[in-house]
């Protein structure tokens, strides 16, 4: 059992977050700047405030909850993750982060412990690019990795741009550069995330100590060929972009297996257009994800998927690869790796350390602060999906590591 977390309070927020989803009984869907995210918003709003937290929105939509220190001078510990979701996700990927600074914030009241340093709850947007594509919007945007001018240009699948959803919202895309984050203005980041896979719960291990984060790359890869007639263009005269783009996908696979050295290739979206039974595909739109532990690799993967995109012009069609994320391999703080590994032992949990094959906003953080990033087990390892699954009793020992972590970073008098 937990020695501090409260496991019923945190699963009456998970599960009351969870109910802003636009698929009801098919997993969670909560688009950046849905409905279902302005009502999410507002709940997390609500727990902050109960939590004891001053509560502010940035100027991109991240939700910023604070318990003020005895020097407010100091740059913050700054604890969270996100709360939008992929399509019929699940309920804990993101919000286990986000709620669990919550619970520390909770923690910190009953017990009336006063930090010398601030702390900061955050709760972001668009982490998983879902909506926006690209990914870890928020933690890019907040360390100026994403240059703030290119967001007129970065827009969803229905066309929508970035500022015009933002506005929307009830932003003023006028003031996005207001998000962007100073130069020391955070002392530390802590993220707890589900883990995603099968390792913790294979071993019969409480928690995982993350000290590197695989690198990845994300392409939005379009293939151009001409519409026609199903059954009135020849097949000599026909510039299918299908037929280009099934020469291209059915290559992917084998380049990372060739490669190995852990590389992972994956294509989540496909799209042809215009997408009527009787005519030629004009345009093939599909994303590519690359994912290596090692930078060396990332890179050599990419030039060998750009090679094999580009061969498609032998079709007499015309190609176009956008790289819209790429996240080097990174590697977390080693002084907080020892404290949560130290302070998870105090507890007297089963903990190991672990490579992350999941871009996390902490592996966007780690550039700009400090950071830590620690795992809970994922019943199955499933993740993504509606059968997604952490126990909260579990959930809960992840937060005592982070709570005990913050208590001693933050200079915390009894």
């Amino acid at each position: 059992m937990a020695r501090y977390a409260n496991a019923k309070r945190i699963q009456l927020m998970i599960e009351g977050l969870d109910r802003f989803t636009a698929t009801p009984g098919q997993g969670t869907t909560r688009a950046t700047f849905s409905q279902e995210f302005r009502q999410g918003s507002d709940f997390l709003r609500a727990r902050m405030l109960e939590a004891g937290l001053a509560v502010r929105e940035d100027a991109i939509g991240n939700l910023i909850g604070r318990l003020e220190g005895r020097d407010p001078s100091l740059a913050p510990i700054v604890v969270g993750s996100h709360f939008d979701s992929v399509p019929h996700g699940g309920k804990f990927d993101g919000p286990a982060g986000v709620i669990a600074g919550i619970e520390t914030a909770f923690l910190f009241r009953e017990r009336g412990l006063a930090p010398e340093r601030p702390i900061e709850i955050i709760a972001m947007i668009e982490e998983e690019g879902a909506r926006f594509g690209g990914g870890l919007m928020a933690s890019r945007l907040l360390t100026g990795q994403l240059d703030v001018t290119s967001l007129a240009d970065i827009r969803d699948g229905d066309g929508i741009s970035f500022m015009d959803a933002l506005c929307t919202y009830g932003l003023e895309p006028a003031r996005v550069q207001e998000a962007v984050l100073q130069a020391g203005s955070v002392h530390a980041f802590l993220e707890l995330h589900i883990e995603q896979g099968p390792v913790l719960e294979t071993h019969g291990e409480d928690v995982a100590i993350i000290d590197r984060i695989v690198g990845q790359v994300e392409l939005g890869v379009t293939i151009r060929g001409r519409a026609g007639h199903a059954g009135t263009t020849p097949m000599g005269a026909r510039r299918d972009a299908l037929e280009g783009a099934v020469s291209v996908l059915s290559k992917l696979p084998t380049l990372a297996r060739d490669i190995g050295r852990d590389a992972v290739l994956t294509v989540g979206k496909l799209e042809l257009k215009p997408g009527g039974a009787n005519v030629i595909p004009e345009t093939v739109d599909f994303t590519i994800d690359i994912r290596a532990p090692e930078e060396e690799v990332v890179r050599d993967l990419l030039a060998k998927t750009r090679t094999a995109v580009e061969g498609a012009r032998s079709l007499g069609l015309s190609t176009e690869i956008r790289e819209q994320l790429y996240a080097r391999p990174t590697l977390l703080s080693r002084e907080i790796h020892a404290k949560l590994s130290a302070h998870a032992a105090a507890l007297g949990l089963k903990s190991r350390s672990m490579v992350s094959g999941a871009g996390h906003d902490a592996m966007i953080m780690a550039d700009f602060a400090p950071t830590g990033l620690i795992f809970v087990p994922s019943r199955g390892g499933i993740s993504h999906a509606p059968e997604e699954w952490t126990d909260y009793d579990q959930l809960a020992r992840g937060v005592d590591v982070v709570f005990a972590a913050v208590r001693e970073m933050s200079g915390t008098a009894v």
